[in-house]
C-alpha cells in the first residue's frame, strides 16, 4: 500500500497565498544559507522572493504550500519554461529543518509533476546546485536525467541541470 506521508503527518498542501509569503522566504534564504548558497546568482537574492504570491499567479503557473498544523513547513512551484517545447521549471522545493528526512520531498515532485501534466506541460526542467545533494539524490531518483546547461538559465550560480519526460 502507498501511504501519503503528508497526510500522515498532519500536513496539507495548499495554493501559495500572499499571507504565507514571508514564511516561505525565510524558508528559502535559511535553506539556501545552510548550503552556503546566499550569494548572488541564487534565488536568495531574487528581487521578487518575498512576493512570491505575485510571480505564481497567473496562467502556466503555479506555486504549492506545505502547511503543517496552519504554519508554512515548504512548498514547490513551477512555472513556463522558454529552453524545451511544451516545459515548465520545477521552482523552489524547500522543506523546513523540522519536516526534513520523512520522504516529503519525493512527494512533493510527485504533486507538482502531476499539476505539470494538468496544465498541459510534456516536459519539466529543473536546476540545482552541487551543494544540494539531498535534492539531487531526490531528482534522479524521481527519473530526472541530467542534461547540459541550458542558454536561458537566469540563475547563474546554479550548475547543475535536469529534465523529464511527462
Amino acid at each position: 500500500m502507498n501511504r501519503n506521508r503528508i497526510t500522515d503527518l498532519n500536513m496539507e498542501i495548499k495554493p501559495l497565498a500572499a499571507e504565507y509569503d514571508a514564511a516561505l522566504a525565510a524558508i528559502i534564504r535559511s535553506n539556501l544559507k545552510a548550503h552556503h548558497l546566499d550569494i548572488p546568482g541564487t534565488v536568495y537574492f531574487d528581487e521578487g522572493l518575498d512576493h512570491l504570491s505575485n510571480f505564481y499567479d497567473r496562467p502556466g503557473r503555479a506555486y504549492y504550500v506545505l502547511l503543517r498544523d496552519g504554519n508554512v513547513a515548504g512548498g514547490i512551484g513551477m512555472a513556463e519554461f522558454d529552453g524545451f517545447e511544451n516545459c515548465c521549471e520545477l521552482q523552489k522545493i524547500y522543506l523546513d529543518d523540522a519536516v526534513k528526512g520523512r520522504g516529503i520531498g519525493y512527494e512533493l515532485v510527485a504533486y507538482i509533476e502531476e499539476r505539470a501534466r494538468e496544465a498541459g506541460y510534456r516536459k519539466i526542467y529543473l536546476e540545482t546546485h552541487t551543494n544540494l545533494q539531498t535534492a539531487i539524490h531526490i531528482y534522479e531518483k524521481a527519473g530526472y536525467g541530467e542534461i547540459p546547461r541550458p542558454e536561458s538559465v537566469v540563475h547563474s550560480t546554479m550548475n547543475r541541470f535536469y529534465l523529464k519526460n511527462l
